[in-house]
Parts: structure tokens; sequence; C-alpha cells
């Protein structure tokens, strides 16, 4: 009975906050809101892989960015607010490819509940201006909070909202719905497209039939289609005409000796472990991939969250156990995800196939792919939405990318994927004024991208510690 009350009292909460308006919901948020803005003595990093510019200046004027130059020429505006950022460095806003609205409950089998409240706060809060949901487990809420994020009656960033998942017989989450076979898939396409639904996600267990019809339905209304495949290799969703994979290598069932087709193999870590990503197997993947315009989502973090525990690297205790992290958890999901971390034995692979994927998506790169990035907060509970996406910008610098190249991965060419790339992504004037305020220099340490201070979406500025602190101990409920 306490159990069916407490569910009860959380959901009257989250109607409560989803029903309150701008005062009530964004202006206890922000920290810079003028007609005209201008950051002055800051550092560039624009995005698009250029190097950073010192002691520049930056007009915002209304929603948009007017004129960045040196800050010795640029003309202030009358009657503009002025922030002296002098130490402070100016990113884009990221572009969340991987950035979900749910969290994992535990369970056998597993349960997930969305974050409707938490995850908004906390994607914007630190630095993620646009997500891509790819995925949804309600889809409705997704599509709700998206409508009042655009209206201002809640405090969030900008949505692309993927429908539920596309996934076949074997689903081993009841959240999900099981494809009946090719007409269901197009059934569901046509469906959660005219709902308002922008992409796609065929999962694990989706046949090649059934792929093909949901990607053939989608590109008929212009809209994309992605996956984390495992009954479907890579090489033949490529030439299905997926437009985008999950995961770099990790959900690849390319290189499993005895893989069945339409079927997902048990066997799939062993055959990346002892994948030779220089070898033939792997650059003709990479090949077709690349010849087929599918794009890559790197999400390291979620893999990295279940590795042994190191100094620095892979598995780093300072991100794994980053105390801001685990205080926006509920006291439940942070003992789970405690829990969950001390089962992983000392020898767990997790680290080696982490950084075969690492491996996979420079290759990719060089090859002339595009890789995007997100942070996927499932797995076993100790990846949580904004955190991670920073998170990911640092493991890609560990997997060989200078920080200006991470950066640009995780913002411009989201943007990019996304057909938004003339709007945000990356910093020029005209763009809409979606940044990063930033203490210190992100392009000499990388580090420094958690230093988040202030995060512009549409020329008004949110303070970031206000943000968290609102959703401290609601990650895991709401």
């Amino acid at each position: 009975m306490k159990t069916i009350f407490t569910i009860i009292v959380s959901i009257c909460s989250v109607v409560s906050i989803l029903a309150q308006g701008p005062a009530g919901d964004s202006q206890q948020f922000v920290r810079v809101n003028a007609k005209i803005v201008v950051l002055k003595n800051v550092r560039i990093i624009d995005g698009t892989g250029a190097p950073a510019i010192e002691n520049q200046t930056i007009v915002l004027i209304g929603d948009k960015i007017g004129s960045i130059g040196p800050a010795i020429s640029v003309s202030i505006p009358v009657g503009a607010e002025v922030l002296d950022l002098t130490g402070y460095t100016v990113l884009p806003g990221l572009v969340g490819m991987h950035d979900h609205l749910f969290f994992p409950e535990g369970g056998n089998p597993p349960i997930y509940s969305d974050m409707a409240i938490s995850f908004p706060r906390l994607y914007l809060a630190l630095g993620v201006t646009t997500i891509r949901t790819t995925g949804s487990v309600t889809p409705f809420t997704d599509l709700e909070v998206k409508k009042r994020i655009d209206s201002g009656r809640m405090i969030g960033p900008k949505m692309h909202i993927t429908a539920p998942y596309l996934e076949g017989k074997g689903s081993f989450t009841p959240v999900m719905h099981e494809l009946t076979g090719p007409e269901n898939a197009r059934q569901m396409v046509n469906f959660w497209a005219d709902q308002g639904a922008t992409s796609f996600k065929a999962y694990m267990n989706i046949t090649r039939e059934e792929l093909r019809a949901a990607v053939e339905e989608a590109h008929k209304r212009k809209l994309k289609v992605t996956g984390h495949l495992c009954s479907v290799t890579y090489k033949e969703a490529a030439e299905i005409g997926i437009d985008n994979l999950e995961h770099g290598l990790l959900a690849s069932t390319d290189f499993v000796a005895d893989k069945k087709p339409d079927l997902c193999p048990q066997s799939a870590n062993a055959s990346l472990l002892s994948l030779d990503i220089n070898g033939p197997a792997a650059q003709e993947t990479i090949k077709t991939l690349v010849a087929k315009k599918v794009a890559i989502t790197s999400t390291l973090p979620v893999f990295e969250a279940g590795a042994p525990i190191t100094a620095s690297g892979i598995g780093s205790a300072a991100a794994l156990l980053n105390p801001r992290m685990l205080n926006t958890m509920s006291t439940d999901a942070r003992v789970r995800y405690l829990s969950n971390r001390a089962r992983i034995p000392a020898n767990s692979p997790v680290a080696a196939l982490v950084k075969k994927s690492m491996d996979f998506e420079r290759a990719f790169v060089q090859a002339g792919g595009l890789l995007i990035a997100g942070l996927d907060p499932t797995g076993n509970g100790g990846v949580v939405a904004g955190f991670g996406d920073q998170r990911e910008v640092e493991l890609l610098v560990e997997a060989g990318f200078t920080p200006l190249e991470a950066i640009k991965i995780a913002s411009l060419n989201g943007a990019i994927f996304l057909g938004e790339d003339a709007r945000i992504g990356s910093i020029a004037s005209g763009k809409q004024a979606d940044l990063m305020v930033i203490k210190g220099n992100p392009a000499a340490n990388i580090a420094d991208i958690e230093k988040v201070e202030i995060v512009f979406k549409d020329g008004v500025g949110y303070d970031t510690e206000k943000l968290i602190q609102s959703v401290q101990g609601l990650v895991g409920t709401r």
C-alpha cells in the first residue's frame, strides 16, 4: 500500500511541475536575459574544429548571435548587458544525439522510467542545448515535454523526438512493443510520424525485412532511421539504407563467425575483442558505412560505466564516482548503481571493448565517416543526463581526437546530421545564440568542459549550478 501511495504522490508531483508556467519553472534559473548581451574578452572555440581564438567579444541580439570580433574592435551597443569573461571560453551548445529522457529502474526483467523533470534541466544545465531522444519508452511524455519547452512552460533543451523502439520478437524489457512483421513496422513508422516523431530507432531483434519496411516508410516522409542492432549486421543495415548506427563498434555482429540471419548471437563481444581494426574485415565494414553515408553515434560513457575503476583514463574514478553526478540521484538509484559497480570483476573486458570502439571510431572518421555523439543514460545506471555528455567529449579525447575535434563531433556534427547546421552547432554571426560559458580552456585541458557556469539557449543565459541544485535526488524518480 505504501508503494502504491508513493507512486501516486510521485505522479502528482510530476503533473504539478509540468503544469508550472514560465515564472515557476524558468525565471528562477535565468542568470542573463536582455535584448542585447555582450560576452567580452572571451576565448572562442567555434565548434568547426578551428583553433581557439583569444580575446574576442560576442554580441547576442535577441535569440541570435550578432557580431563577433576582437575585443578591442567590437563596439558595445548602448543599453547592452555586458559580461566581462576574461579567463572564460565560449563553446557552441552541445548537440546530444543519444539523449533519452528515461533511466533504468532495475528489476528482472528491467524496467525504465521517464525523467521528464530532472533530465531536461540537467541536459541544459551542462551545456546540451539540443537533443535527439533516440528511442522512447513514454513517447507521449516526450512529445508533451517538447511542446512545453518550446512554448516556454518548461525548461530544457531543444528536442528532436524519436518514436518508440522498432524491436522484433525477443525484447529483454516489457517497455518495448515487439513487431509482428514488416507491415507492423510500416504502421509504427506512420503512426508515430503523424504524432510528431522525427526519427526512428531499430532495435536488437528486428529482422532485415522489418528494418527494410521501416526505412522505406521513414524515407518516404524524409525522416531518418538509426539502430542499436544485433540481429542485423552493420553492413546489412547499410545496404538496406539505414541512416545511422548507435554505439560505435559495440553493437556490431558483423564479425561473429557463426552469425545466423535475423538472429542476435551470443558471442559478439568475443568477436570484437579479437578484431583487428586495421584488418580487412573491419576496414571493409568501415568502407561500406562511409560509402553508404551511414553516420555512427559514439556513446562511450554507457560502456565505461561498466568498467573497473582506474585512477585515470577509461574507468576513471573521478568520472564514475563523480559526487556532483551521484548527488542528483535518488537514494535508491545511487545504491543500485554502486551495487552494480561492486559486482564488476577486476578482470572485466569492458575497458578493452571501449578502447576497441575508440579505435574503430577514429578509423571511421579518418575514412571520411560522420561521427556524432551522445551519452545513453541506461546501462548500469551510472550515466546521468548532461554529465554523461561532457564525459563523452572527454572520452573522445582519450580515444585520440584533439579537444577541438571532439567538441566538433559533439556539436557541429550532430547539427549536420539533423540538417540544422545552418542554425546551430557552431558559433557564427546569424546562428542561434546557443552557447556554453566555461571557466578555463577546454582546448588545452578537455576536463575544463565540466566547468560550465552559464548556458545560453536562444539568447537567454541559464545558471548551471541553480539548475543542478533544483534536481538533487530526483534522478531515478522523475
